[in-house]
């Protein structure tokens, strides 16, 4: 939605990809952890991409389509999370910090 509706979860799904980017980076730089963090990336930047793919898709279902994929993606970076956490890469803090659909 615009900054009055129409294109709220493409910027917020933008962002979400920029904080991604940059927790890979930690991971990789501070906590050198590869494979689990590229996995994040993958999926967490995802996201974003699908939403903006949808915005012209060639048709409804297109567009659902795309978004379904976009959800599953949130779903599996939801899960990449949980097990950075669970696993001590992440403390509580930072888990929570960009866990942002709790």
């Amino acid at each position: 939605m615009e900054t009055g509706g129409k294109f709220v979860l493409r910027e917020k799904s933008y962002a979400f990809a920029i904080r991604t980017v940059k927790l890979y980076q930690f991971l990789c730089t501070e906590r050198k952890e590869f494979v689990l963090s590229k996995q994040l990336l993958r999926s967490g930047t995802a996201v974003g991409a699908l939403i903006k793919e949808a915005e012209f898709g060639q048709s409804r279902a297109d567009f659902r389509n795309k978004m379904t994929i976009a959800l599953k993606e949130a779903n599996e970076t939801a899960y990449w999370l949980s097990l950075l956490k669970d696993t001590g890469y992440l403390t509580e803090r930072m888990y929570q910090s960009v866990h942002v659909w709790n």
